[in-house]
């Protein structure tokens, strides 16, 4: 960024920037002005940071978190971003031991790692690193992630059914954020998230029909779960994680609306040295014996899967297993282990607990409504609306 078009604003602007950066006014649905102000998401795009680069397609106004310090771009161009060490941050020439946050003006977006962002980005500096952390409205956030956990060309019951569903998941890991800085991870851990820089028609339709809806259990907020195939069946919450508390809704489902996918059923192969590598991480040692489904549920998933070789064996959770050999799923119906690989075929592809998302399609695509989906994934959970809590 050039110095010269970056400059600190008069007391006239400093009230125009004031009014700017003021929390956002409550949103209107259907004429009405919700009962209290929308929910806040902070999205964690990037962490451990020693620079960075953001794209402004427009106004842009930079300032410390206490607003101490302000300053704007007029113009689109490019800001750099850099930690100083001893916990301190700069963007363009500001420089702050607070966090330092980019605000697009209203229809301007900040684009970073390919993809753009319309809400408030936030630098929080740590040590000698500063962590990225945009503040996005609640609904605008799921604009951000249905595209990218289902895909926008789907039926809009499926659609809306997603929408229900990502937006509880977000709304129960609030609340265990804790003091930690964000809520939400931008990847796999929590859901999938790439901005609003671009809004699908379908997408929009389909969280602005089901806004505030969520999914509730006895009164409370719970995982709702989502994954890409079931092979048949879902399985109950504990089969994926031994530790988490069983409910009716996590218990497991019938599916028999995921065939018409391709991962309703697969067939992969690991090479036999991958194999063998895995056993020595294990502290395995000599000669890979076998590898065998341990146990399973009664969907035929597996939970553990034993690995043994010439000098001892050892039985892990099968979660563990299918990330290091990168498998679909844990619906593992065949397991051979040949000359020089190993030979994987199964069914359906993630975790297995929750909604499946080829299931809704299908339902959506025979009639069903988004209600009746998800009363099929999570058995005994009611919709409520956010307002109700």
């Amino acid at each position: 960024m050039k110095t010269k078009s970056l400059f600190l604003l008069t007391a006239v602007c400093g009230c125009l920037l004031l009014a700017a950066c003021a929390a956002p006014s409550a949103r209107k649905a259907d004429g009405q002005t919700p009962s209290r102000p929308e929910t806040t998401v902070r999205v964690l795009l990037a962490e451990k940071q020693k620079t960075a680069s953001f794209k402004h397609s427009g106004l842009l106004y930079i300032y410390t978190k206490d607003r101490s310090k302000r300053y704007k771009i007029s113009n689109a161009g490019t800001l750099s971003a850099r930690a100083l060490g001893g916990g301190k941050v700069q963007a363009g020439t500001l420089q702050s031991a607070q966090p330092v946050i980019l605000e697009p003006a209203p229809g301007k977006t900040i684009t970073f790692n390919g993809n753009a962002y319309a809400g408030k980005m936030y630098l929080v500096p740590d040590g000698s690193y500063f962590h990225i952390v945009e503040y996005v409205p609640l609904e605008t956030y799921l604009y951000g992630v249905l595209p990218y956990e289902m895909s926008y060309t789907w039926p809009a019951e499926a659609l809306k059914a997603q929408a229900v569903a990502a937006r509880t998941f977000t709304l129960k890991s609030m609340e265990t954020t804790g003091k930690r800085y964000f809520d939400l991870y931008n990847d796999v851990r929590s859901q999938v998230y790439k901005g609003t820089g671009k809004v699908y028609p379908s997408v929009k339709t389909a969280v602005d029909k089901t806004r505030g809806q969520i999914l509730t259990f006895e009164g409370k907020l719970f995982y709702t779960y989502y994954h890409g195939n079931c092979g048949g069946a879902t399985d109950s919450v504990t089969s994926w994680s031994p530790s988490a508390k069983a409910i009716k809704p996590l218990s497991g489902a019938k599916c028999g609306y995921d065939k018409h996918a391709k991962n309703y059923s697969w067939q992969q192969t690991v090479p036999l040295a991958k194999a063998e590598s895995y056993a020595a991480s294990l502290g395995l040692k000599g000669k890979l014996k076998s590898i065998k489904v341990a146990r399973k549920t009664k969907t035929g998933r597996a939970t553990n899967i034993t690995v043994r070789t010439q000098k001892g064996s050892k039985t892990v959770a099968c979660g563990n297993f299918r990330s290091a050999f990168g498998l679909k799923s844990c619906k593992i119906t065949k397991l051979s282990l040949r000359k020089k690989d190993v030979l994987f075929k199964g069914r359906g592809s993630g975790h297995g607990v929750g909604m499946c998302q080829d299931g809704a399609n299908g339902m959506a695509k025979a009639g069903k409504n988004y209600k009746d989906i998800l009363k099929k994934y999570y058995p005994g959970a009611k919709i409520t609306l956010v307002k109700d809590l």
